[in-house]
């Protein structure tokens, strides 16, 4: 196993090399996603792929997707760490959109892709404006299936920190009327919230078992905090890290 300085240069090296791969498949992309948002999709695909593929090549970083993505209308809630969660539940989906922070928006590349595949942009630093941002931005896209993707902490989330949920996707979920299916992780064992340095392992996203519409709000959100949680900390031990007891 590769450490110290070597495991620093080849970091940096893979983090240049993605960041230099996003505009070159933008160019290829762009063009025939301006006309079709299906090619749009295909281009974060690959993109994801690509980061997946070179990330185990590269830092020794193997990644994995474990349980049931749904491939059909869903809303994913999902464990938030780094942005390698991000590249595994849209490599493991057919129209991942996000609800997104607004700043993304201005991204160069990256913000452009995210509003063609229909991302919700909401101002997180205004609670009740943010909720209504979200409630109207989803209810303008009811007709683009897909697999509409929440975090319920708000925000990456490193692991052993604590971070209560927030009401936002039991809004969507009663709103809606869809299946909810929660998403757990540990890639942050790895692949930290932010810096260079990518620790070689096995990241994994689980899908868990789905929660069908019709719960309370209250009853819905208990529930997908301890099942998000519960199997996030479990993911995180098996990954060697410790996230200390909860509560």
């Amino acid at each position: 196993m590769r450490h110290g300085p070597v495991q620093w240069v080849l970091s940096a090296l893979f983090v240049a090399q993605m960041y230099l791969a996003m505009p070159a498949l933008a160019i290829v992309f762009t063009l025939p996603a301006a006309f079709s948002r299906e090619w749009a999709w295909r281009g974060v695909h690959v993109y994801c792929r690509w980061v997946r593929f070179s990330a185990r090549w590269m830092v020794g970083l193997r990644s994995e997707v474990r349980g049931i993505p749904p491939d059909g209308t869903a809303l994913i809630a999902a464990k938030h760490q780094s942005f390698f969660d991000i590249i595994l539940i849209i490599s493991a989906v057919p129209r991942p959109h996000f609800i997104m922070k607004k700043e993304l928006r201005f991204a160069p590349v990256l913000g452009w892709y995210a509003l063609r595949i229909g991302c919700v942009p909401v101002d997180r630093g205004r609670k009740a404006r943010a909720i209504q941002q979200m409630v109207e931005g989803v209810e303008a896209r009811r007709d683009l299936r897909g697999q509409l993707i929440i975090y319920p902490q708000g925000t990456r989330v490193a692991p052993g920190v604590r971070i209560p949920y927030k009401v936002g996707p039991a809004i969507l979920y009663e709103r809606l009327g869809h299946t909810c299916v929660p998403a757990a992780t540990n890639v942050g064992v790895f692949w930290p919230r932010r810096g260079i340095y990518r620790k070689p392992g096995l990241a994994v996203v689980e899908f868990l078992t789905p929660i069908a519409p019709g719960l309370a709000q209250r009853d819905f959100l208990s529930r997908l905090e301890e099942e998000i949680e519960t199997a996030s900390d479990s993911l995180m031990r098996e990954a060697g890290f410790d996230p200390g007891p909860r509560g």
